[in-house]
């Protein structure tokens, strides 16, 4: 396995070494903090998994997420607690987040806070799924889908919407802070856990992953409110999030739009240059600038996304086949195989064999 990089990628979204995107050790203490707290053995989950106690302080580092998901795997089957994603979230705490947490913390309320977080959510956890948004009408935040699910990845959503949910108790001082908590990934038998720890009614199966939070909980002054603090944080994290976009490409901007896209379907040219604001001839001219081309990126992105799943995951391959926009399995063997010169199950087994030979 790789050793995580220190210094945070000045293109993330053009990143060749983790395609499926990569995230904070800050997220990564606070589910080993978890995980001892379930009675685990930490420092022999750190060394499995060969993270030092350099790389587990440094502000900039990050591991990709498929090792973060293997780690949370882990840890739940370390402690036998599945609701370990609840555990996370319950230790969360505002700095847990970076910089963004503590202009969050001292947004002037509640819901300011939470709308601070998601517009910096770049600065510690880069997804090639998407990003996390938020409908302040509705005062709804949604966790993009990161089908299909599994045990590798239910926690993953489960800690997101607890962390969110425990900023708000934490900012507000109140315990009881949200309306409705819905779940893509179906029912794993803890329905009543679930909404005894967000004290709400808590649908899964749902068509996405968000939480409502409360009217009055929303528009609430925040216990730690300071709007100079606020103004001064909020500067540095758009300096920080201005310096991870520098450099990024129409290309770069591309490949970003293009995997959350393709789920069952091939995104069309048109459907890309409308969202980003501009006709599908100046897109194409832009590319072109570049010496690319739509079709090229979308052929290397399936490529990129199409090796990291088959050697970083578990997930079938007529799964990989719908996530990256094939008509069936046989379009995706066809693919790879032009690719890599090797069938996806064949390649599957030489990363297996590979990583048996070296530690996690």
């Amino acid at each position: 396995m790789n050793s995580p990089d220190l210094r945070p990628p000045r293109s993330p979204l053009n990143s060749k070494r983790n395609p499926l995107g990569d995230i904070s050790v800050l997220h990564v203490n606070v589910m080993l903090r978890a995980a001892e707290a379930e009675g685990v053995n930490v420092q022999d989950l750190t060394r499995r998994f060969q993270l030092s106690e350099q790389t587990l302080t440094s502000p900039a580092a990050r591991i990709s997420i498929p090792r973060f998901m293997r780690l949370g795997h882990a840890a739940i089957e370390a402690c036998g607690n599945a609701g370990l994603g609840l555990r996370i979230g319950a230790l969360s705490r505002p700095v847990d987040a970076g910089i963004a947490g503590l202009a969050g913390e001292s947004a002037s309320t509640a819901g300011a806070g939470l709308l601070t977080l998601i517009r910096y959510s770049l600065l510690t956890s880069r997804n090639a799924r998407g990003t996390p948004t938020a409908e302040p009408e509705k005062r709804r935040l949604e966790f993009y889908s990161i089908r299909p699910y599994n045990a590798f990845n239910y926690f993953v959503v489960d800690s997101v919407l607890a962390g969110w949910t425990q900023f708000l108790r934490t900012t507000t001082g109140q315990w009881d802070v949200l309306e409705r908590v819905t779940i893509e990934y179906p029912s794993t038998g803890m329905d009543e856990l679930f909404e005894a720890w967000f004290r709400c009614p808590v649908q899964f199966g749902a068509p996405r992953n968000s939480l409502t939070v409360r009217q009055d909980i929303w528009g609430r002054e925040t216990m730690q409110a300071q709007p100079a603090m606020h103004e001064k944080l909020t500067q540095i994290c758009d300096k920080e999030l201005q310096e991870l976009q520098r450099g990024w490409t129409t290309g770069d901007q591309v490949r970003s739009l293009l995997t959350p896209l393709f789920r069952g379907e091939t995104p069309s040219l048109e459907t890309i240059a409308s969202k980003l604001g501009v006709t599908p001839w100046t897109l194409q001219r832009q590319l072109a600038a570049e010496k690319t081309g739509f079709r090229e990126l979308m052929d290397d992105t399936r490529k990129q996304l199409a090796r990291d799943y088959i050697r970083e995951t578990e997930t079938s391959l007529s799964e990989i086949a719908w996530l990256l926009g094939f008509s069936n399995p046989a379009a995706l063997h066809k693919a790879y195989r032009r690719w890599f010169d090797v069938s996806p199950g064949e390649h599957r087994k030489q990363f297996r064999e590979s990583s048996r030979q070296v530690p996690v």
